[in-house]
């Protein structure tokens, strides 16, 4: 198997000197400063005198921008950066206008990511030392990793975290990635609470809980905060701080759990099926929101997704309404109900199953079905009690799906729990983004 070019970031954490450091930060807040004016002025111009302006005008304002008294900091810090922001604020447009995402909105200088993007033309890459324009020595990398193999950065990101640290991202495009020999195992995968996965094999992998085991870390560092005046000293600062890193502790800690545990789950398997969550509709429910914000179950999708496709493998989503616990993966019986108390049953058919291995084996089978027969796995509206769910002449799994069937299920997915409360699985109304009137039409 021959390897495919893709591309690729490789992040590492780096130690400026103290004058790279102003330099970065004297950077960051240029491009804040310009990623807003080019904002309000879009919004203003679509506002006032129904005017489209797009990234080649917001550029020849900038070159304005730069002659004013008031902006000429402007020119102290490399161009290609603000020319970066103007594009991103392009593509934050564009993504607004095509009903992918909300208005954009300005940046904050202490809630807003601190970063600044790089093209080829504004750094220097050689044997291992990065040096960025308007700087006269390499940055200091810490180089935990090295980049493959005739790898060139295209792209080089500059950022610096709530907790004080600096990273830089090289974006490299033509990495090559060779598949993984073809496995002939496939897994079907239940996510829950108590467990973070549940494997078809009957495997279950607990939830490692990391933002509960340091909570009363995170509530220290929170409560010290709280006790500083707000908007000064350099104690604020220092709180602020020591609960940054509290938090990046938990998340640090949360993704390199979740890379072990998907990067296992690809070379161990060629077909991974998962369910279609609506992790933001379960955030909803008050009781458990804290809970499922730590398993991560998107970002857990996400890097499946990115692995499957680098690696040979595939990934298959069912649809989020599919009956996985209801449904008895002996004799295909649906179960008319479940409550969440209820981890274990015996079906009419003499079967005791597990709650969570039973739904996990049963999203392995809808999962092949699709793959293999085009079997749909959206339960129909009005299924009688003990109705098999095979071979239904039913649409093939979509994303969104809705059936009142299913719905129950979604609500039960609210997960592993007595004392969990019920959550429409309705997304809220997007109507209010708190944009522009003016440029809701644009």
């Amino acid at each position: 198997m021959g390897a495919e070019p893709v591309k690729r970031a490789f992040k590492y954490r780096f130690y400026p000197t103290d004058a790279q450091a102003a330099e970065l930060s004297r950077t960051f807040g240029c491009v804040r400063k310009v990623y807003n004016l080019a904002l309000e002025a879009r919004t203003a111009a679509w506002g006032q005198r129904q005017e489209r302006i797009n990234y080649s005008a917001t550029s020849a304002m900038l070159t304005e921008w730069k002659r004013t008294p008031e902006l000429a900091f402007l020119r102290d810090v490399s161009s290609v950066p603000l020319q970066q922001t103007l594009r991103h604020l392009q593509g934050a447009f564009s993504g607004y206008f095509n009903g992918r995402a909300k208005y954009p909105r300005f940046k904050s200088r202490r809630k807003s990511r601190r970063s600044a993007e790089y093209t080829r033309s504004a750094f220097a890459f050689h044997d291992g030392r990065l040096t960025l324009a308007k700087m006269k020595d390499p940055l200091k990398i810490v180089w935990s990793r090295p980049l493959p193999a005739g790898a060139e950065p295209s792209t080089v990101t500059v950022s610096q975290d709530a907790a004080g640290r600096w990273f830089v991202s090289m974006l490299c495009r033509d990495v090559r990635v060779r598949p993984l020999p073809t496995a002939d195992d496939s897994v079907g995968i239940d996510a829950g609470l108590t467990s973070l996965v549940t494997l078809s094999t009957g495997e279950k992998i607990a939830n490692p809980r990391h933002e509960r085991r340091d909570r009363d870390r995170v509530v220290k560092a929170q409560r010290a905060l709280s006790r500083t005046t707000k908007g000064g000293g350099a104690n604020r600062a220092k709180a602020r701080r020591r609960f940054a890193r509290a938090h990046a502790r938990v998340a640090d800690r949360r993704r390199d759990f979740l890379h072990k545990l998907t990067t296992r789950l690809v070379r161990e398997n060629q077909t991974i099926v998962i369910e279609d969550l609506s992790v933001r509709n379960m955030m909803q429910n008050g009781t458990l929101a804290r809970a499922i914000s730590d398993t991560s179950w998107r970002e857990m999708r996400s890097m499946l997704e990115y692995k499957c496709a680098w690696y040979g493998r595939t990934l298959i989503a069912i649809d989020r309404w599919f009956p996985s616990s209801r449904l008895c993966s002996e004799c295909g019986v649906i179960r008319k109900e479940l409550p969440l108390n209820v981890r274990t049953w015996t079906c009419g058919c003499g079967a005791t199953h597990d709650r969570d291995v039973n739904a996990a084996r049963n999203i392995l089978a809808a999962g092949l079905a699709v793959t293999v027969c085009g079997d749909g796995v959206r339960p129909q509206r009005s299924i009688p009690e003990g109705r098999q769910s095979t071979k239904q002449k039913v649409r093939p799994a979509r994303e969104g799906a809705r059936s009142r069937e299913g719905a129950g299920e979604a609500k039960e997915k609210i997960f592993q729990n007595g004392r969990a409360r019920r959550v429409s699985a309705t997304v809220p109304s997007q109507g209010a983004h708190g944009r522009p009137a003016a440029a809701r039409n644009g």
